[in-house]
């Protein structure tokens, strides 16, 4: 049995056809790399028995396979068939076309980002997208940062610095990751004063709370949950009123934010933007991610003199957007006006607006080819509940279809759904009632499917 001069150096290995062609891949730094830790791999492998020219011949190939583990980014795509519209998880919304060719040319080339072509002199990132959310919010101004909390905490800020802000107490949300309002007002420097109960505020209560020390009234649209029962709150007309009257501005959080009446789709209907605005709150802010459907970012709009204000705030340039995503929104926002094609060009109104039989005709389609690509597990047609996700209407559902998998083992659909994860396009469903489900609701091809399961 060959021992350890059955080794070759790592400069003969660097100097072999496949040290040369992996070199060509992944440069000569992390070619080296690969084959000294495979190397002293093998010499205790030898140590504990195993013979030299085996190990000698496994060396490039286990260094290859290496080289292409360290390759391959988890942050690749993948079919999200969970049956959640906007997960988080997986990068909420699906850019449109047009705004990946947009982003893709931001990229590709200098651009006038900051620069007046007409004038020729400096210009401000956001006029490529104030005139189109004015447009289509109703609102004086807008102005744009990184998300929808970033929004919220420079509004905050800018309004109510060391004063008061007026919450009820069955708006103090939390959002992912543990991401509550009153820490956010804390940081935006504000005294939050909780306004009413938990399930129910009236107007009096915001009256009796309001005083010398008030900066602002904050009302936070409850996207991620829902209070039912014995409940009252004060209608955003008359909670403007409100502070209208006591000269404070109100700060209407919409979350999710909507540019289109959800009740087209057949949804429960939520408040638009254009509609916050138009029920007089002072600023309104919404996300860009969610059901918009564009790239991430939070938008404020509403009375002139405060977005100016929310402009100077020295957190504004520490939350502004990269010329990347102020191109792909600006695409994404133009595609708002012509809403009669809207759904064939957003991905995620086209997924939210997909028929419960179109759905169940693809799955109907898919099984037994699914089922021969996976021998070894059952694949049925079902019927599925998809949500939209990321905090919009969270209680509510929309009829959809998929496949339910399951096999031998009570472990079955875990190992099943650890083998599609482990696919070079990921497919990721959810566990439900003992099977693995693909909810098809965002399935746009059956090839994408059949494709991903074939590797």
């Amino acid at each position: 049995m060959a021992g350890f001069r059955a080794l070759p150096s790592v400069d003969q290995l660097l100097q072999t056809e496949t040290g040369q062609s992996l070199i060509a891949a992944h440069g000569r730094a992390l070619v080296t790399s690969a084959l000294r830790a495979r190397l002293q791999a093998a010499r205790a492998a030898i140590r504990d028995g195993a013979d030299g020219t085996v190990e000698a011949a496994r060396l490039p190939h286990l260094a290859a396979a290496d080289l292409a583990a360290a390759a391959q980014s988890k942050l690749r795509p993948m079919l999200n068939l969970t049956g959640t519209v906007l997960h988080t998880n997986l990068g909420r919304a699906i850019l449109a076309d047009q705004a990946i060719a947009a982003a893709s040319a931001a990229m590709a080339a200098p651009l006038a980002l900051e620069f007046d072509l007409d004038g020729g002199g400096r210009g401000q990132r956001d006029d490529h997208l104030r005139g189109l959310l004015c447009d289509l919010t109703g609102a004086e101004d807008a102005t744009i940062v990184n998300n929808n909390a970033a929004a919220v905490l420079i509004a905050l800020n800018t309004l109510g610095q060391g004063r008061d802000a007026l919450v009820s107490r069955g708006e103090l949300i939390e959002i992912g990751g543990a991401f509550r309002m009153p820490d956010i007002m804390a940081r935006a420097g504000v005294r939050l004063v909780e306004v009413g109960t938990t399930n129910r505020t009236h107007a009096r209560d915001y009256q009796a709370a309001l005083g010398p020390e008030s900066g602002l009234i904050l009302k936070v649209h409850t996207s991620n949950y829902r209070i039912e029962g014995f409940t009252a709150e004060v209608p955003a007309p008359e909670l403007a009123a409100i502070a209208r009257a006591a000269g404070v501005p109100l700060l209407n959080d919409l979350g999710a934010g909507s540019l289109v009446d959800l009740s087209a789709f057949g949804l429960r209907r939520e408040p638009t933007v254009a509609e916050a605005v138009a029920e007089g709150a002072d600023l309104v802010t919404f996300s860009g991610d969610k059901l918009l459907g564009g790239p991430q970012a939070g938008f404020i709009v509403g009375r002139r003199d405060l977005i100016a204000a929310i402009n100077r705030n020295p957190l504004k340039r520490a939350l502004r957007l990269d010329k990347i995503r102020i191109a792909a929104l600006q695409a994404t926002l133009r595609l708002y006006r012509d809403p009669d094609r809207l759904t064939e060009r957003l991905p995620t109104l086209r997924f939210l607006a997909r028929p419960q039989a179109e759905i169940a005709a693809q799955a109907t389609r898919l099984a037994p080819q699914v089922a021969a690509l996976l021998p070894d597990y059952s694949v049925d047609v079902c019927d599925c509940a998809s949500q939209i996700g990321s905090g919009a209407l969270p209680v509510d559902t929309i009829p959809s279809a998929g496949l339910r998998m399951n096999g031998a083992g009570g472990d079955a659909p875990n190992r099943l759904a650890a083998r599609l994860r482990a696919l070079p396009c990921p497919v990721i469903g959810h566990i439900h009632d003992g099977a693995l489900i693909l909810d098809l609701r965002c399935l746009d091809r059956d090839e994408d499917l059949l494709g991903a399961l074939a590797g």
